[in-house]
């Protein structure tokens, strides 16, 4: 629809043209066949560098916006405004010929002359969102675009997970919820309403909208989402069964294990559960853990708070067996706190961990040459 509209308007826009003896065919044939570069092209081979012809000033920047010369888009649409100021349809050109090329000072400077000339201009507001410069600016405007156009989608998305990011749960349900009622089928929107609906307790409408959605397409944030309700409607056996088909397509997460292993807590097999609550430790350790460690432990050592120093590293050991570690603990024994048996055992233990002989050659050497040294004075 909006494809034909254009083309009326420009076929409207060619008739002001004939006058100037441009070939009202060939330049329709270009717009229908979306050969903008070459319409522009031909406009400009008509009209001179300086004409102050709006009409034609209009098309050629149009040519050139869809033809992707946004630069040359822009100065058309400059000359066209300082001859027409307040034109809206020029102003959201501009604004969407800068937003494209990354200014959005200059794109948000245009949106905010468009609702001076017309507070109540929906698009304006709506995109004006994308350039809130906070969290509350961003949501004062898509609050306002919300107010003008309810059930628009994007808008009512949008302002939902504004509202969501806020922890204002009730706010992003009811914006959901009105723009859902408009038009039911929306199951972007059906999506995005599950976790609110979790979150204000509303179980039996979770599995009622899962369901729905899982016969269009089995999602896993459905299926994690209907997890939870079974769980809190204290359908254990329901709850078990469905994040089970995560774990199968190996998608499970800490969580999902989590509410299985209570689950199978609550149905009073034991054997499952623990098995899950392992799973679930197991899920929650990530492969750098220990990495993590290491750097703190650095920290302290450099405040020289040695004691909390050996702390971390010790912590940083009951993830992973580190070669890191191990020779940081052999240092931190052997010069910081002065502990020669502790630094040997270290430095032992970093050598049977296999460094790696070319990589760690020289902290090889060393932990060799520190083993004898401090040996012969024990």
């Amino acid at each position: 629809m909006k494809i034909r509209l254009c083309i009326c308007l420009i076929i409207f826009g060619i008739s002001t043209f004939i006058a100037q003896g441009i070939d009202k065919e060939k330049l329709l044939e270009y717009y229908e066949s979306q050969r903008y570069a070459d319409a522009a092209q031909y406009l400009q081979s008509i009209y001179p560098e300086d004409t102050k012809d709006i009409k034609a000033l209009t098309q050629m920047a149009y040519c050139h916006m869809m033809s992707g010369k946004l630069q040359e888009a822009e100065k058309n649409y400059i000359k066209v405004n300082a001859a027409e100021p307040n034109n809206i349809p020029v102003l959201f050109s501009l604004a969407n010929i800068n937003s494209r090329r990354g200014n959005g000072t200059k794109a948000k400077t245009y949106l905010l002359n468009i609702i001076q000339l017309d507070s109540l201009n929906f698009n304006a507001y709506r995109q004006l969102a994308g350039f809130g410069d906070t969290p509350e600016a961003r949501l004062a405007y898509l609050k306002k675009a919300n107010i003008l156009n309810r059930t628009d989608p994007d808008v009512a998305y949008d302002l939902s997970t504004a509202y969501r990011e806020l922890k204002r749960y009730q706010q992003a349900y009811d914006v959901l919820k009105t723009a859902i009622d408009a038009d039911e089928g929306n199951f972007t929107l059906q999506l995005a309403k599950l976790p609110l609906a979790n979150q204000l307790g509303k179980y039996k409408e979770v599995i009622e909208t899962g369901e729905k959605l899982m016969k269009e397409k089995a999602d896993p944030n459905v299926i994690n989402e209907m997890g939870q309700a079974y769980f809190y409607l204290k359908e254990y056996q329901k709850c078990a069964a469905v994040f089970k088909t995560l774990e199968d397509l190996g998608i499970q997460n800490e969580g999902t294990l989590y509410y299985m292993a209570l689950s199978y807590r609550e149905l009073k097999e034991y054997d499952k559960a623990t098995e899950y609550a392992k799973k679930t430790i197991e899920e929650g350790i990530s492969n750098h853990t220990a990495l993590y460690y290491t750097a703190l432990g650095g920290i302290y050592e450099q405040k020289e708070q040695f004691s909390n120093a050996l702390e971390a590293y010790k912590r940083g050991l009951t993830f992973k067996n580190s070669n890191t570690i191990y020779y940081r603990l052999g240092l931190l024994y052997d010069f910081n706190l002065k502990q020669p048996r502790n630094a040997i055992t270290y430095y032992n233990l970093y050598l049977k961990n296999k460094p790696d002989q070319d990589k760690e050659k020289e902290q090889i050497e060393y932990s060799r040459a520190r083993i004898t040294a401090l040996t012969s004075k024990i």
